[in-house]
Parts: C-alpha cells; structure tokens; sequence
C-alpha cells in the first residue's frame, strides 16, 4: 500500500509538472540522467528516480524553484500570471498577495502584487486599478516603479520592480533601531520620491517603515501607494472623505478632516516613520485603532531618548517638527524635510548585509489555481501594526513585509514602561519627577495620602484607647 501511495504522489509531482509548463520532457530527462550519474552518488546503484530526486535535480538545474516545486507536490498546475511565471511567495496585506515572477521572455525578475478572489468584489476591483493608475505615472528612483498590469482570468494583478531586501519595519525588527545617520539617510531618499509624488498633485496616505524598502545598497523606495490620491480628483478617488491608512502612522487630520489632507500629513507619516527607525516602538503603543486615532490627536510621544539614548536633541527636534498636531505648524512639505535630515544623512553600508529572510509560514497558492484552497488568504492578524482602519483601503502590501507579524512586538516592552516615560517637551519640573520614575501629578497624591494617615493614625489610635478604658470600667464594676 505505501509503494502504491508513492507512485501516485510520483504521478501528480510528474504530471503537474509536465501541465504547468515550467519544464519540458527533455528537462526532466536531462535531470534524471544527472541525478542517475552524479559522481559521488549513493554507492548503491539507483533503480529509480523519485520525485524528492528530481526536483532537487531541477532546482540545481535552477528550472524550478522551492515554491514552485512545493505547489507541483499538492497537484497544483497553473503557476503563472499572464507572461509572468511565478517564482515565490513575497508577502501579504490587507487586502493583495505579493509573489516573485519572472517574465518568461525577457527574462526580467519582477514583483507581483495579486488581489485574492475572496476580495474581488467590484469596489475592490476597482481601487486595484485605481492603485495601478496612479503608480503607472510616476516614475522615480525612491519610488517602486510599476512595470506592467494585466487580468487572467478572473485574477487582477499589478507588475513593480523587484526589491532584493527588507522594508524598513523588517530591518529594525532584524538588527534593532537604526543610527541617526542610517535613519536619516533612508528617510531622507523616501523624501525624495515622496515630494516627486506631491509636485503631481499625488499624496500617499500611508507612509510607514512597511512602505520604505531599503536595497543592499542602501537605496530606499517608497512602495505600495493603494491609497494614494489625487489633491484636485476627490471626484475620482474612491477613498475621498475616508479614513483610510495604518493607526500607528496616521496625521490627525486624517482622522479629524479626511477630505482635508495635504502633502503635510504624509510629513506627519515620515515624523512617525522616523521615530520608529530610531526607538524601535511606534509613537503611540497600545490599545485599539481608535484609541491610537485618539491619542494622535491628542497626546505627545514618549520621549525617543528613553529607548536610544545616543539621538541628539536636535534630531529630536526635527521628529517633533514632523509630528505637530497642527498642519500648519508643522514642516510643510517632504523637500524641507529632505533639507532638515541632509547634515545627519551619511554613507549606510551597513545596512547592505541585510536582505530578505525567508518566512516560516507556509506559502499560499497562486489566486485561480486549480484547487480548493485557491481562496487562501492567511490574512492580517488582529492588532498588527499595519492593519489599515477601513475596509476600504485597497492593498496594503509592501514586497517586504512580514505576512503574520504582530505590531505588539514592537510595543510589547513599552506598555510596561509607558508609566516610567516622559513626553517630548518636558518642563522642568515634569523631566525631575520622570528622572526619578514618578509623574508630576504622582507627588501631589503621595503628599495627600502622607497627610491622611499622619492624621488618621493618632486619632484613631486615642479612640482605640477610649474604647478599651470603657469596656474595662464597665466589667470591672
């Protein structure tokens, strides 16, 4: 029975291959005569090639890839989009899968971003192509650029450029938060495309450290603009007047004022985005998206240099510059931040060790393959960091982005500390009572409570004593 089994699962391995077109016959032969006369092989001679073989054999060969051979394994046959053969599993958010192709002509690696068929629903598909629209008139070396878009099938899917490394929430998760230097410098190049963007009337909406991917080299681009829109074209913005973005990094007039918004609050996105890169937390850890909202809005972050305490003050100057609740007191465009962060930005070759890891999460299939779990979609968790407030967000996909990686592991440390840190623009008064672990409001209850009990103790002992005098005259007569 399990030789039986064998064959069988042999067969689909073979037969899926054959179907998908990944291979051809004359492949396949040329892998099983290498894996047959292989010096240094088994000493026993090999009557059979098995499927475990052959595939290690093509991806030697670099024909298939893992992905590509562990979809072959469960019977899947279509692994291509259009011209584009799908070649791995990048990530995921709200509402697209991103995969890595190839074009099978030119040869070009690329990145694939889908929107699931459990999502296609008409006012989905119509913010994906929204997304592509906008991303097709933009063309800058800070911003991923859109190669090609197309439909097969029922499937809809957007072609950018590949980026070979992490975004910049997965590099602070990896090596911890950035040098002033290094924060700078990948910040400052995401200024870059962003006031490209701005100057054509287009405001992201969404930046954050999931949105910045950063290359070996150094070079940072600002990805996934789902959100985008258009200044003078509410009319045809399908999120106009929508509060549409991620908690953690939104301005507070995109939740007051939503059909207000202005290339401003992308500053107060990067001010958010540059706090992170240095501290490692968000501004405001904790709690739900609206208290988040809420707390934009309203409350000051803890101060950045009780998590690092190498940022100058300066620099400290410059994040709260970027995070002023009020528009217009806030630096106005991404230009002037650019011209802020220059004296901090320097060469960030440390950072060209970093690329993308592998997930331990299980891939999902293509979107439209040939089997019951072609709807698959894993889906954000509840209380991650980049878990858009509307529904109505479009993709929240960006090439590096962790597909099941909770925000609270950026917060976790934080909650138990939050009573310990001090706000930004501390007065006098409030940086000594935080240097010594207490809040200003804290001394005035200590002093009441010291008061109490200095009163209390005495009175209630005489009265004690009263009590005990009476009793005692009583039964003594």
């Amino acid at each position: 029975m399990p030789q039986d089994q064998n064959k069988s699962s042999r067969s689909r391995f073979r037969d899926s291959l054959l179907l998908s077109n990944l291979a051809t016959q004359h492949q396949v032969d040329e892998a099983e005569h290498r894996v047959l006369t292989t010096p240094g092989g088994p000493p026993t001679p090999i009557v059979e090639v098995t499927d475990d073989m052959l595939a290690a054999m093509l991806m030697e060969m670099e024909i298939l890839t893992q992905y590509q051979v562990d979809q072959l394994k469960s019977g899947r046959t279509k692994l291509n989009l259009g011209p584009y053969n799908i070649t791995d599993w990048i990530g995921q958010g709200g509402m697209g899968h991103v995969f890595k192709a190839i074009h099978n002509m030119m040869g070009r690696e690329c990145a694939v971003k889908v929107l699931p068929l459990t999502k296609s629903t008409p006012e989905s598909i119509d913010n994906f192509r929204h997304e592509i629209r906008t991303q097709a008139g933009l063309d800058h070396p800070n911003l991923v650029r859109a190669y090609d878009a197309g439909q097969d099938g029922n499937v809809h899917f957007l072609v950018t450029e590949f980026i070979d490394g992490p975004d910049l929430r997965r590099l602070v998760r990896g090596q911890g938060p950035l040098t002033v230097q290094q924060a700078a410098s990948v910040v400052l190049q995401a200024c870059l495309g962003l006031q490209y963007a701005h100057q054509r009337g287009l405001i992201h909406r969404d930046v954050k450290p999931g949105n910045i991917l950063v290359t070996p080299e150094g070079i940072a681009k600002v990805s996934d603009l789902g959100l985008a829109g258009f200044v003078n074209d509410a009319e045809n913005d399908p999120r106009a007047g929508k509060i549409a973005g991620t908690p953690d990094y939104l301005s507070p007039e995109q939740i007051k004022t939503p059909h207000e918004i202005t290339p401003a609050s992308d500053v107060y996105s990067l001010g958010c985005t540059l706090y992170y890169a240095v501290t490692g937390k968000v501004p405001f850890p904790g709690g739900t998206a609206g208290e988040k909202a809420r707390r934009h809005c309203e409350e000051t972050p803890w101060h950045p240099r009780r998590f690092n305490p190498d940022i100058n003050e300066e620099f400290v100057e410059i994040i709260a510059d970027l995070m002023e609740k009020d528009p217009e007191s806030r630096v106005q465009t991404a230009a002037d931040v650019a011209e802020r962060l220059e004296p901090w930005a320097v060469d960030v070759s440390p950072l060209s060790s970093q690329r993308m890891t592998k997930s331990p999460w299980t891939p999902p299939p293509l979107p439209g393959a040939d089997d019951d779990s072609q709807d698959t979609d894993v889906g954000n968790i509840p209380g991650d960091e980049d878990v858009p407030l509307s529904d109505h967000s479009g993709s929240q996909t960006s090439q590096g982005t962790e597909p099941v990686a909770s925000g609270k592991e950026d917060t976790r440390k934080l909650v138990s500390r939050r009573s310990k840190a001090p706000p930004l623009n501390l007065s006098e008064d409030e940086k000594t009572a935080a240097d010594q672990n207490v809040k200003p409001a804290t001394w005035s209850m200590l002093s009441v409570i010291t008061i109490t009990l200095a009163v209390s103790v005495p009175i209630s002992m005489l009265v004690g004593a009263m009590l005990t005098a009476v009793i005692s005259s009583l039964f003594g007569s």
